[in-house]
């Protein structure tokens, strides 16, 4: 009869695991020996923990009114418009004993102040080259207009007769537009710094014109150039 096989109890790990284990507590010793011998910088230590911490828990970010686009808008400062009741007592004042603006008419046209110059005092005939003594009238309307934060355009107007010879304009179109760019470069020259729109219109109102028995005094009244003053400020920006 065979002999019961012997239970010598349970079996421990095998020899390499005892020295595998002896290694591993070594290694971990050398490497607390190092950290314990090295030496750390503070401040380096201090960026980690912040980094970190703005990971881990980010502070409040506060609202700023600033702005954040690279390419911004400049503010632009803009003078207050003047009211046109009270800006047209101080134009009738400055131009009635000029011997040029003493012949200009101011009127009112729904909401906007209206100077109407008439071309044949400012301007040689046919041409949009002005006299000297046209030019120093608007230096001085200019120093008034120079003070006011109101838009203002300049407007050209012919009679309905064409263009006679061969001059440098081919129509009443450009001779009105280039006659109000003209007044508006001298009412820049003189100050006024803000936006001045220029139109050139023709004979394309003379209808508007109130019917008079002379038809000469009525073509006289057509060419002119009109500056319109409106209610509300200008752009703030330099320019005609």
């Amino acid at each position: 009869m065979d002999e019961p096989k012997r239970d010598d109890g349970p079996k421990g790990p095998p020899p390499w695991m005892l020295s595998l284990a002896d290694l591993i507590s070594l290694l971990l010793t050398f490497f607390v020996m190092l950290f314990a011998m090295s030496k750390v910088k503070i401040d380096r230590w201090d960026e980690v923990v912040d980094s970190l911490s703005q990971s881990i828990k980010p502070s409040p970010v506060e609202e700023s009114d600033e702005p954040v686009a690279q390419l911004n808008i400049p503010r632009v400062y803009r003078k207050p418009a003047m009211n046109l009741d009270y800006l047209s007592a101080v134009i009738d004042d400055a131009i009635d004993d000029n011997d040029v603006l003493g012949d200009a008419t101011l009127s009112r046209e729904a909401d906007k102040l209206v100077i109407s110059l008439p071309g044949d005092i400012l301007f040689i005939s046919g041409s949009s080259e002005m006299t000297d003594q046209a030019r120093k009238a608007l230096f001085v309307l200019g120093g008034v207009l120079g003070n006011i934060g109101n838009r203002i355009g300049v407007q050209g107007h012919t009679d309905p007769r064409p263009v006679s010879g061969r001059g440098l304009y081919a129509s009443n179109w450009e001779l009105s537009l280039a006659r109000a760019a003209a007044v508006a470069n001298e009412l820049k020259r003189s100050g006024y710094t803000d936006y001045i729109n220029i139109y050139g219109f023709a004979a394309s109102r003379y209808d508007q014109l109130p019917v008079m028995a002379d038809e000469q005094a009525r073509f006289t009244m057509a060419r002119r150039v009109d500056i319109v003053i409106e209610p509300h400020s200008g752009s703030g920006i330099g320019g005609s």
